[in-house]
């Protein structure tokens, strides 16, 4: 067998993604395909071995019977009839390290109604001890057998069902363990240990996918398979949610073509095309959209139409009023007129200082003298004119700025209303018009006539496009949320798009991948099942030639080349049960016995059933060489093979089973062949 190291499948496949010219997003796909591996129990010291196989109320054994094992490299045969109940202590084995059954897989629930004892209803209990090879004292039967304190792995139930179970690792003296600290999930399925006649058959008459799934578990390319089968599930799902979504798109265009809202129309454009416009629908499920049909923009213009405010026109036309009253008041002296006679008054003084001595006046002559009296009232009179000119000035400052706030309420005609023959669109062109009235008071008048109609028209026209507007998107609701659908399946199908190439690109790198490794892996396991096949077979016509595995996903098979007397035959075509039966076992005993296998122990249910006497020779041959380096306990009710097996002359330890009323098993060690023949 070899002895080459066999690193992590993963581990291997990580490494060369480096140089697989995938993407570094591709890359990161291909890891997450692959599960982590569970870190492997460190500090084992060598070989697992089986030290003993218990149990109660389990199958067909009642009260609690152990089959004693010598620890490390040997074989043993444990013998019995049918019935006797030495199957269910290999079953108890397998189901306690496994969790499972081989026979149960894929059959109905009645299989399993008989996993607990008819005689005994104690709570079921199986458990093996084990021991690792190095940690015993030296003092065993078997060189190189573990021989110090066992560890227990041990199932109990705690309910009706086969899945109401626990399963604890307990050392001597120690609290109990998870079993996986000293048994890897992993490793019990590429090197499972267990082989049941179930199993036997089913490996070579199943589906040739089950076969090949089998065989690459087997080698330990499993993963692959799993990796493959995972992208392809993924890459179904993406191809699903585009085909999804182009049915729901055609679904709901086909809705929206039915409606006669605006928008119904751009939505029906949006969805159109090679690809849907993502922005654009968006912006129609957003309300946002900037031309969604003339009739609904211009609906939503009016409905966000705002007229003069009459408050803060009334307010202000009354301030213009009130200043157009008070520059009245002040129009006969107007500020020009009392500025040119207070200078003329101030001219008239300064004469009089620079002519004292003459008192007349230089324009009225002696009928008006400029003398301290007349001084006294142009003082007077410019005093006077001066609070006039300045009171008109600011009433004519106050009407004017009363003019211009009414001026700036108008506001200039809409742009979309703009060129509009409507009776709106006429009498905002009348209230823009009122900017360019200027005598204040018609101003007042206009500006007050003309606001009250307008911001009463406004109003109407608001509500009234607001009704509608309501109406419409009563109507579009329904719509909208189909819509809103469409774009959620449209946004999925986007992301899918690159993610179906990018599985598509992982997909075609795995099968390389697997073509390499799976060449690469088996040809070692193909020398070393044909060497096999060869012991069993030794005298058969049938030759066994090159084993291979082609295809991926639904297209798996196993490729066996063999020949009938040196003509080229199909294997499964010309091959008897017994030399089937042959094929599997060159098919496990590699794989099991690998070197990197942490287990030290074969157990083999029933390998002899189907061969004739040489095929059983063969056997004995094959069993006698793997007990050679591993622990090897097979059981049958054929004492051919327990012949075989002495005409050998090869050690052997033979235990037998046997059943008595009330499911009461008891198991012996017979290895003289006339005790047992006398039993």
């Amino acid at each position: 067998m070899s002895d080459q190291p066999h690193p992590s499948l993963r581990d291997l496949l990580l490494a060369r993604l480096a140089a697989s010219g995938l993407d570094p997003a591709a890359q990161q796909l291909v890891a997450g395909l692959l599960p982590e591996v569970r870190a492997r129990s460190a500090g084992r010291a060598g070989p697992l071995y089986l030290r003993s196989i218990s149990a109660a109320g389990w199958r067909g054994i009642g009260p609690a019977a152990t089959l004693d094992l010598e620890p490390g490299p040997g074989l043993t045969i444990v013998t019995g009839r049918n019935g006797s109940g030495k199957s269910s202590f290999a079953e108890a084995a397998e189901m306690v390290l496994t969790g499972d059954n081989f026979r149960w897989q894929d059959r109905t629930q009645i299989w399993k109604q008989g996993w607990r004892n008819l005689h005994d209803h104690t709570a079921p209990q199986v458990s093996v001890q084990l021991c690792l090879d190095g940690e015993g004292d030296g003092d065993g039967d078997r060189d190189g057998a573990g021989s110090g304190d066992p560890l227990t792995v041990r199932r109990t139930w705690h309910g009706d069902g086969l899945e109401d179970s626990r399963t604890v690792l307990q050392r001597p003296g120690g609290p109990e363990q998870d079993p996986r600290e000293l048994i890897d999930a992993e490793d019990l399925s590429l090197y499972r240990p267990f082989l049941s006649y179930s199993e036997l058959g089913a490996m070579i008459n199943g589906r040739m996918t089950t076969l090949h799934d089998a065989l690459a578990q087997i080698l330990g390319l499993d993963l692959l398979s799993a990796a493959d089968n995972e992208a392809r599930a993924r890459a179904k799902k993406l191809t699903d949610t585009v085909a999804g979504a182009g049915d729901l798109i055609r679904a709901v265009t086909a809705e929206l073509s039915e409606s006669d809202d605006p928008r119904a129309a751009e939505a029906v454009a949006a969805l159109g095309g090679r690809r849907p416009d993502l922005d654009r629908l968006r912006e129609l499920l957003g309300g946002q959209v900037a031309t969604d049909g003339a009739e609904l923009a211009r609906l939503r213009r009016l409905a966000s139409l705002e007229g003069p405010d009459p408050r803060a026109v009334a307010g202000a036309v009354a301030r213009l009023r009130e200043a157009a009253a008070v520059a009245e008041d002040a129009r006969f002296t107007t500020a020009e007129d009392a500025r040119q006679l207070i200078e003329l008054l101030e001219r008239a003084q300064d004469h009089r200082r620079r002519h004292p001595q003459s008192a007349d006046c230089p324009v009225c002559g002696a009928e008006d003298r400029l003398d301290e009296g007349w001084s006294v009232r142009a003082r007077e009179q410019v005093e006077r004119l001066r609070r006039e000119a300045a009171e008109a000035q600011t009433a004519r400052t106050g009407l004017d700025a009363a003019a211009r706030a009414v001026r700036d309420l108008v506001q200039p005609v809409p742009g979309w209303l703009q060129g509009d023959a409507s009776p709106l669109a006429r009498l905002w062109d009348e209230w823009a018009a009122c900017r360019d009235v200027t005598d204040p008071r018609e101003l007042a008048d206009r500006i007050e006539r003309v606001a009250a109609t307008l911001a009463d028209a406004c109003r109407q026209q608001s509500e009234g496009a607001a009704d509608r507007i309501a109406e419409q998107d009563g109507r579009w609701q329904p719509l909208a949320l189909r819509l809103a659908e469409c774009l959620r399946a449209a946004e999925a199908t986007e992301a899918a798009r690159p993610l179906v190439k990018q599985i598509k690109d992982v997909r075609a790198w795995l099968r390389k991948v697997t073509d390499e490794l799976r060449e690469e892996r088996l040809r070692p396991f193909a020398d070393q099942s044909q060497g096999i096949w060869k012991l069993l077979c030794e005298r058969s016509s049938v030759s066994l030639g090159s084993i291979g595995l082609a295809g991926t996903a639904t297209a798996r098979k196993v490729v066996l080349d063999a020949s009938v007397d040196t003509v080229d035959a199909p294997a499964f075509g010309v091959m008897s049960q017994g030399e089937l039966h042959s094929l599997s076992l060159s098919l496990f005993l590699p794989r099991a016995t690998h070197s990197d296998s942490p287990f030290g122990f074969l157990v083999i249910d029933d390998p002899v059933q189907s061969m004739d006497p040489e095929k059983v020779e063969g056997l004995a041959r094959v069993l006698h060489f793997c007990s050679l380096r591993r622990q090897v306990v097979v059981f049958t009710h054929d004492t051919r093979l327990q012949a075989a097996i002495r005409q050998l002359r090869a050690p052997v330890t033979i235990m037998q089973v046997s059943r008595q009323t009330g499911s009461v098993v008891r198991v012996t060690r017979t290895d003289d062949p006339v005790s047992l023949a006398l039993d």
